[in-house]
């Protein structure tokens, strides 16, 4: 193979900073009580249950090295999954069936601490007083829709990258130079209002190469200036296959969504519409493509889209693909 032809030169992962200390940076009132709960868990399972500890201890792959607290079962990799890298294979793990549950499993504290609550209201309120009972009953179909986890049909073709959250494409804007891509590059911005899935999913196969987490504001999420002052999540990315395209996508919070869920750690792989991380309530996501002559872009501002199974971009391979959806251009 000659110079010219050489495969481009893979990048190194980029160790966790400093202020990610757990999948969900920003913390929060539900993840304060569930860590409060785990650390009660596990000093029940060690008083009264050693035999179930040593069990999983047997049954657990990989280490736990830098994890925040004992890893007791696949319960305890919860908020700490981007810091470890052990594991339980699915048919050791005895509650791999919340991953069947058609809500979010990174939602499940709050869809409890919210839900059951309201449910005892709505029951009260109807034996009380009924026509109360509809408002309750409404708030509680709503939290209940939120946190919501539909199965998606991932599409197979070779090319493409799909859309890493559900919601209304808000902006698409060509970017002359992104530094991470190093080169012109477009960004999808998309909008995710209480109503849509928030689950993100990665665009395509790739490798986790950085994450830089920023605290920051809470604006609207539909305004343009919060992308670049709210509370948000940076992922660089990497194709897994040849030619190793870079791609940067970024969790932003809005005026009612205040926490951001990355489950990545780098050097992790993801396959194409994997579940990568969540963002609670209102929010955006934005998808940042490298510019290519062959890259086709398959969405417009107004259009709507689905995590997973939306098809954002596809490379044609042939050059001289051109950008759909009246694209702006500007510079970085």
């Amino acid at each position: 193979m000659s110079a010219i032809e050489s495969p481009p030169q893979r990048l190194a992962p980029v160790p966790l900073p400093e202020n990610i200390t757990s999948v969900q940076p920003g913390g929060g009132v539900c993840y304060r009580l569930e860590l409060a709960w785990g650390r009660w868990r596990r000093w029940w399972l060690k008083r009264f249950r050693p035999r179930y500890v040593h069990r999983m201890a047997q049954l657990r792959q990989g280490e736990c090295r830098g994890a925040p607290h004992e890893i007791l079962d696949p319960r305890d990799l919860k908020y700490c999954a981007n810091r470890v890298e052990c594991f339980w294979r699915p048919q050791d793990d005895p509650f791999a069936w919340r991953n069947r549950l058609p809500f979010a499993r990174w939602g499940l504290a709050e869809l409890q601490l919210l839900g059951w609550p309201l449910l005892a209201l709505t029951l009260l309120l109807a034996w009380l007083l009924w026509p109360l009972a509809v408002l309750s009953a409404a708030l509680l179909a709503v939290v209940v829709y939120f946190f919501r986890d539909p199965p998606r049909r991932i599409p197979t073709n070779p090319g493409v990258w799909v859309s890493p959250a559900d919601g209304k494409v808000v902006e698409v804007t060509r970017l002359d130079h992104e530094p991470y891509i190093g080169g012109p590059a477009v960004k999808v911005g998309i909008f995710l209002s209480i109503f849509n899935v928030h689950l993100n999913r990665s665009p395509t196969a790739a490798r986790v190469i950085e994450l830089r987490y920023h605290p920051g504001e809470f604006l609207n999420a539909m305004r343009p200036e919060s992308s670049q002052r709210n509370e948000n999540m940076w992922i660089a990315l990497e194709e897994d296959a040849p030619p190793y395209r870079r791609l940067v996508l970024r969790q932003i919070s809005g005026a009612v969504a205040r926490r951001i869920v990355c489950a990545l750690r780098p050097g992790q792989r993801v396959a194409r519409g994997e579940k990568i991380g969540m963002i609670k309530l209102g929010s955006r996501t934005e998808l940042i493509l490298p510019a290519t002559d062959d890259l086709q872009l398959e969405v417009s501002v107004g259009q709507r889209v689905k995590a997973g199974t939306t098809i954002v971009a596809r490379w044609n391979g042939r050059g001289g693909g051109q950008l759909a959806g009246g694209v702006a251009s500007t510079g970085t």
